[in-house]
């Protein structure tokens, strides 16, 4: 940022009240436009900080937690994405070095508020929002490493690289594909101690993620369900991402990248990481459908790529001006209709929230609110009621960051309101998130225990097999728990992990005489395995249910032989 100083001085005007306006206009838009589901849910991560969560690294609660300490509501939690947004554009036009690029400021500002994921980040809070910002500043320190190796820019390119671990697992790439572009790195001493300076910084996390088991690497290498190839859904869509991450310049951008000449190892670098992104999950889209946030990082090189290209070729920049120009308003469209659904008829997650909360709230005031199988709707009400909720999940879902912390504790025994999109009656009915309609049915003493575990020795396992399996149960709560209140099922699971059916189990205690499970022990049983009726099983997971609740997912994914 200290080429700003030296700016010719209506430039420095130019850029610095451009600076502001966004700024200003990102603070008003996170203070009008209600959270999304995923925001509610890092928010609710907030509440409790840690080195880790179930689905991402800490960095978004880190910030939220921040924001939130200085102003209250919607605007807190999106406080400090409204700074780094700021910061990370006066920190691109930074990299750019082209010897004329001051000749070209307002369209540097047509060109940095024309893609689109790249501009919501500005007032979103969001895991990216934090892995934009350091991939922006790693790639700044990593251009000064190149021409001076001293002990600030190695330390300083260290602490980034943890930063964007921190902020989401995709940082490993950005730091994978710039070694790529200059493999000379692997003998270079400071280097080494950068490496050595990030992994100690990211040891917490690390610590973290052995202490439970690996789980979030576990959900999003193998647990997580995905569907069977479709070329229309997976790979052609995901072109169509990369199409639809820069609106209306999409062809200026991409052209502008095949055309560029690589004059260094910098620019070496961010051909490398563009490039590299697009071919990872090029080969990641004939496997799972690949999602647009996930390409977001590749904005930041291809916005400095071309705008170094534009300078040097007066047609591009007309088409700048001419395509840029409507794509921003069209995004400033799309923002109003963030806060205001009135304005199409297409409902979002960021439409009726404090609507629908208070229904809920005015019908059962401070009495705790459980969800069935919906952290986002279980966050979002208590980000705008105060109150407690709890998401139970089941069989049908996935774990999430409620499976693993203490909220379970906040509902037990209590007299609750469960809502569900699937009860056939309720006490209460209304419409929630995205116009989806939920009944509520009251509980009286409710009473859970999804974090109940089984285990079995065989992996893979048969159901073939006339022998007697035997299951191990451990109890991880502090009372015993009467085995008359659990129903045990076995669920199965397709090759794409999607559960093709539920049925029920009998296990046997070894100890006959057994009539609950112990707290903080394990239990044997022998339990007789059915065998599927649907044809494709491919896995098996055992789930428990206690007091007539839906199926829990008790178990790791067993693969079937």
């Amino acid at each position: 940022m200290w080429n700003l100083i030296t700016m010719p001085q209506k430039t420095t005007k130019i850029f610095l009240v451009f600076l502001a306006a966004i700024f200003v206009l990102n603070l008003l838009q996170s203070a009008n436009t209600e959270l999304l589901l995923d925001e509610a849910y890092y928010w609710y991560y907030a509440q409790d900080l840690a080195w880790g969560y179930f689905d991402h690294p800490p960095m978004v609660a880190w910030m939220i937690h921040l924001g939130s300490a200085i102003f209250p509501a919607e605007l807190g939690v999106r406080l400090i994405s409204c700074i780094m947004y700021t910061i990370n554009i006066a920190l691109l036009w930074t990299l750019i070095d082209h010897p004329r690029k001051e000749r070209y400021i307002l369209l540097f500002c047509v060109l940095v508020l024309s893609p689109t994921l790249f501009h919501a980040y500005g007032f979103l809070t969001l895991p990216d929002t934090a892995l934009l910002f350091f991939t922006t500043l790693f790639l700044l320190v990593y251009k000064r490493f190149l021409t001076k190796t001293s002990l600030w820019n190695t330390a300083l390119l260290g602490i980034l690289m943890a930063a964007m671990m921190y902020s989401k697992y995709h940082g490993l790439l950005v730091i994978l594909f710039v070694l790529f572009s200059n493999f000379g790195l692997v003998r270079n001493k400071y280097a080494w101690l950068s490496a050595s300076i990030a992994l100690v910084c990211y040891i917490p996390h690390l610590l973290w993620l052995m202490d439970h088991h690996f789980i979030s690497l576990q959900y999003h290498l193998s647990d997580r369900p995905f569907s069977p190839y479709n070329f229309t859904d997976f790979t052609l869509g995901y072109f169509l991402n990369l199409l639809a991450l820069f609106g209306l310049i999409f062809p200026l951008v991409y052209f502008s990248l095949v055309r560029t000449r690589i004059t260094g190892k910098f620019s070496m670098a961010l051909v490398y990481i563009v490039y590299g992104f697009i071919l990872f999950f090029f080969v990641s889209s004939f496997s799972r459908r690949v999602q647009t946030q996930w390409l977001i990082v590749i904005s930041i090189p291809l916005i400095i790529i071309t705008f170094n290209y534009m300078v040097d070729h007066p047609k591009i920049r007309l088409w700048i001006l001419r395509l840029g120009l409507p794509n921003i308003a069209i995004l400033l469209f799309l923002r109003i209709w963030l806060i205001n659904g009135s304005v199409l008829p297409i409902s979002f997650e960021t439409h009726f929230n404090r609507t629908w909360v208070n229904i809920v709230k005015d019908e059962v005031g401070d009495m705790p609110v459980v969800f069935e199988n919906s952290y986002g709707n279980a966050a979002t009400y208590t980000f705008y009621s105060g109150n407690k909720a709890y998401s139970l999940n089941n069989a049908h879902y996935r774990l999430n960051q409620y499976s693993i912390d203490d909220s379970e504790e906040d509902v037990q025994h209590k007299r609750i309101l469960y809502v569900s999109r699937y009860l056939r009656e309720g006490d209460l009915e209304f419409i929630g998130a995205k116009g989806k309609e939920y009944k509520g049915k009251y509980m009286d003493d409710f009473e859970s225990f999804r974090k109940l575990y089984c285990m079995v020795a065989d992996n893979p396992v048969s159901v073939k097999d006339s022998t007697a399996l035997i299951l191990k149960v451990y109890n991880p709560y502090p009372v015993d728990i009467a085995l008359k209140k659990l129903k045990f099922g076995a669920t199965f699971l397709n090759p794409y992990k999607r559960v093709t059916e539920i049925a029920k189990i009998t296990p046997m205690p070894l100890d006959t005489n057994l009539q609950q499970l112990n707290s903080k022990d394990t239990t044997l049983f022998k339990v007789q395995l059915p065998s599927p009726t649907v044809d494709g099983a491919a896995y098996i997971r055992f789930g428990i249910s206690e007091n007539g609740l839906p199926y829990g997912y008790n178990s790791k994914n067993i693969k079937l032989n």
